[in-house]
C-alpha cells in the first residue's frame, strides 16, 4: 500500500485503521471498542482493552522466542563501561524492581519520580512502574533542585527513585543533595527515595525514608505483569509551560503502545532485531518513547548512551558505537551532529570507523539547517530524515514515511503528515490557509492514539492549551506552510517556548527567576538564534534607580539564579542592562521585534510603539 492510501484510510476509515493496528500488540483483554468520543472532539482510545505495556515490551518478546536476544545495550564512554542484558535478564531485572516497588508500598496509580542518569536502572525504574501499573514521572537529571520540588508537588508521588550521582564528561554531579533539597523545598513529602549507589559518589541515606536500591532488589520476589485498563496513565511527562509552571503530560498505556509499536515501521522501517539507537536521554520523550518503549514493543535491540557527541573522547564517538554495536538506525538531534561537524569539519573521524550497518539517520527535536544536513548527506551517503513532533504527541505528527514508501525529501521540511494526524495550516479563526501561506500548525481532532490524554491534575489547562486556541482542531503552537505536495515547512514557535539544543524551555519562566534580583526593575527573556544549540535566551533587564551593582556583577548573579532555579540546561549566559523596553502604547513588550534584533533580522517598527528609538539603542547592544 502506498502512503496516500494509507493516509486517507487514517483518517476516513479511523477506527477499522487502528484497529488493525492493536491487533499487532499482545492484549491481556483485546479492545472492543476503538474510539469513544467525548463533548471537546477528543476522546478515548481503545477504552475496554487491558493489557500491561511491561508485558508488551518485554514478556511478549520472550513469548515470541527472543528471550536470548539482547534488548538493551549499555554503553558509558564517561565511566568506560559497558553492559548488555537479554530480553530474559532484562525481564528479571524489571519484574524484581517491581517487587522491591510493591515491598515500599508502591500500588497501582501510585506516582513515582524518576530523577535518574542514562544507566540501565533508570530504563528497569520505568518499566518496574510500568508493571505493577504505578505511574512514573521521569525528570532530566540537570534540572536543578527548584525544579524537581516543582514536579514533586504537582505529581504528588509516593516515592522517588534516584542515583547517587550523575556524570558530565569529565564532572561527577552528586544527585542526592539535589533531590534533598527538593523534597525540602516541597510541600508534598514522598514517603520513599529509592537511591542506587554508584562508585563515583557514595550517597549519604536519610534513615526511615531513603532505601538502597541492591538491597531492595536482593529482598525482592519477581512481580508478574498488573493488569491495566488501555486508558489508565503509563506516565505524566512535564514539558514547559507559557506561564513558568510545567504541564504534566498524561499518556495513556493502550493507545500509546499501539501508536509507538506502528511508529516503529511506519517512520523507522525498524523490524525485530535491529539495533535501534535514539541518542537522547530517558528525561525527555525521545528517550521515553524511543530508547526505552518503542524499540522494545517492536523487538528491536536498544541502545542507552550515557556520553555526548563529542568529549567523550571525541568528535568520533557517535561513529564508534555504531561500529562497536552494529547499529542500524540512528535518531538523535541536529544539535548534536552540528556539534560533530564543528570539531570535525571534515569528518576525519568518521574515517575511522566502519559504519556499514547504519540504514538511515533520523533527526528531530528542532529544525534540521540545511548546513548540517548536507554535511551528513554528503559524508555518510546515507538518507537523512527529518521528521517532526512534540512531548505532547508522543511520536512523529509528520514523517517521511519510510516503512510505506520512501518519498522525496525537502530541506527544511518534515516531509508529510503521519497517518492519524490529520495536519492542517489555519489562521485564528480555524480556516485553512492557502498552499504556501504561513499559520498556525493544527491537528484536526481527533488526536491519533499514542498522544496526550490531557494535562496532570488539571483538565481545564488542557482544554485552554491545546482545544480552545482553534476550535475543533489540537494547537500545536507552532506555525509554518504547507506547499502544494503536501509536505509540511514548521518554522517555529508562536509562543514564549524556545528550543535550546533540542528541548524545550520557558523564557516565560526565566523572566520570573530574573525579576526577582533586588536590583532588577523589570525584565524581558527571549531566544537568540545559535549556530550549535538552535536558540539561546538573552535577558534585556532594567535596572532599579538607586540600585549600584556593576553591570558584569549583574550578570553574573543573574546567570547564577537561573542555574540554580532551572538547571545548566537552560544556557543562560547573557544579561544586557537596557534603559528601557520596547514597548506598545498600551505597555506590551514587543517581543518578536526584539528576536528579530538579536538574530539580526530585517524588522518593522510597529505603528504602535511608545518610542522607536529604544529599538536602535537595543540594536546597538546586540552588535556589541
Amino acid at each position: 500500500m502506498d502512503y496516500h492510501s494509507e493516509f486517507r484510510r487514517s483518517i476516513h476509515r479511523r477506527e477499522d485503521f487502528w484497529r488493525e493496528q492493536a491487533e499487532q500488540i499482545e492484549w491481556i483483554q483485546p479492545p472492543g471498542t476503538i474510539w469513544t468520543p467525548t463533548d471537546s472532539g477528543q476522546g478515548q482510545w481503545f477504552p475496554d482493552g487491558i493489557l500491561n505495556s511491561s508485558d508488551v515490551a518485554l514478556d511478549a518478546n520472550i513469548r515470541a522466542g527472543r528471550g536470548d536476544q539482547t534488548a538493551l545495550i549499555y554503553d558509558s564512554p564517561v565511566t568506560n563501561t559497558q553492559q548488555t542484558f537479554s530480553y530474559n535478564e532484562l525481564t528479571d531485572s524489571v519484574a524484581r524492581f517491581a517487587g522491591a516497588l510493591k515491598n515500599q508500598g508502591i500500588e497501582k496509580g501510585d506516582r513515582v519520580i524518576i530523577y535518574m542518569p542514562m544507566i540501565p536502572e533508570a530504563v528497569i525504574a520505568m518499566l518496574g512502574c510500568a508493571r505493577i501499573g504505578a505511574v512514573h514521572c521521569v525528570v532530566f537529571g540537570g534540572f536543578a533542585a527548584h525544579e524537581l520540588a516543582v514536579r514533586i508537588d504537582d505529581a504528588l508521588p509516593k516515592a522517588v527513585v534516584t542515583a547517587s550521582c550523575g556524570i558530565e564528561i569529565n564532572r561527577v554531579i552528586e544527585y542526592k543533595p539535589l533531590v534533598d533539597k527538593a523534597i525540602e523545598q516541597a510541600a508534598h513529602k514522598p514517603e520513599h527515595c529509592i537511591v542506587y549507589q554508584r562508585p563515583e559518589a557514595k550517597a549519604q541515606l536519610q534513615s526511615g525514608r531513603d532505601w538502597d536500591w541492591n538491597k531492595l532488589m536482593a529482598k525482592a520476589q519477581p512481580e508478574q505483569p498488573v493488569p491495566v485498563k488501555s486508558t489508565d496513565p503509563l506516565y505524566i511527562l512535564y514539558t514547559s509551560g507559557t506561564t513558568g509552571k510545567p504541564k504534566g503530560v498524561v499518556r495513556d498505556n493502550g493507545g500509546h503502545a499501539v501508536a509507538l509499536n506502528y511508529s516503529m515501521k511506519l517512520v523507522y522501517d525498524a523490524n525485530p532485531g535491529d539495533v535501534y539507537w535514539a541518542a537522547s536521554d530517558v528525561g525527555w520523550v525521545v528517550g521515553h518513547s524511543y530508547i526505552v518503549y518503542g524499540p522494545l514493543f517492536a523487538g528491536c535491540t536498544t541502545i542507552l548512551y550515557e556520553g555526548k557527541p563529542v568529549k567523550t573522547p571525541d568528535a568520533g564517538a557517535f561513529w564508534r558505537v555504531v561500529q562497536e554495536h552494529q547499529v542500524n538506525l540512528l535518531f538523535t538531534a541536529p544539535t548534536a551532529f552540528r556539534a560533530v561537524r564543528k570539531e570535525d569539519p571534515e569528518a576525519d573521524q568518521l574515517g575511522q570507523y566502519d559504519i556499514s550497518s547504519l540504514k538511515r539517520i533520523f533527526l528531530a527535536g528542532e529544525r534540521l539547517d540545511p548546513p548540517t544536513y548536507d554535511w551528513l548527506r554528503e559524508h555518510t551517503n546515507l538518507p537523512i530524515l527529518d521528521h517532526w513532533w512534540q512531548t505532547e504527541t508522543g511520536w512523529a505528527i509528520c514523517c517521511n514515511p519510510v516503512g510505506i514508501e520512501m518519498m522525496l525529501t525537502k530541506p527544511g521540511s518534515a516531509t508529510v503528515p503521519s497517518p492519524g494526524f490529520d495536519v492542517q495550516v489555519v489562521d485564528p479563526k480555524g480556516q485553512q490557509m492557502p498552499a504556501g501561506e504561513q499559520g498556525q500548525i493544527a491537528v484536526k481532532l481527533p488526536l491519533p492514539p499514542g498522544c496526550l490524554l490531557t494535562v496532570w491534575g488539571d483538565d481545564e489547562r488542557f482544554h485552554k492549551s491545546y482545544l480552545a486556541p482553534i476550535p475543533g482542531f489540537y494547537s500545536s503552537g507552532d506555525g509554518g506552510f504547507v506547499d502544494e505536495d503536501g509536505y509540511v515547512f514548521v518554522m517555529g514557535r508562536t509562543d514564549d517556548v524556545i528550543n535550546v539544543a533540542g528541548h524545550r524551555l520557558s523564557t516565560g519562566e526565566m523572566e520570573e527567576v530574573v525579576a526577582s534580583h533586588p536590583a532588577i526593575a523589570e525584565c524581558c527573556v527571549v531566544g537568540a538564534h545559535d549556530d550549535m544549540r538552535g536558540q539561546v535566551p538573552v535577558g534585556l533587564v532594567l535596572i532599579k534607580d538607586g540600585a549600584t551593582i556593576e553591570h558584569d556583577e549583574l550578570e553574573d548573579e543573574l546567570i547564577e539564579m537561573v542555574r540554580d532555579k532551572i538547571g545548566a540546561i537552560a544556557c543562560f549566559r547573557r544579561a544586557m542592562v537596557v534603559e528601557r523596553l520596547p514597548k506598545t502604547r498600551s505597555g506590551k513588550i514587543l517581543r518578536r521585534v526584539i528576536r528579530q534584533i538579536a538574530d539580526g533580522e530585517e524588522y518593522t517598527v510597529p505603528s504602535t510603539i511608545d518610542d522607536p528609538a529604544i529599538l536602535d539603542e537595543i540594536s546597538t547592544q546586540f552588535r556589541r
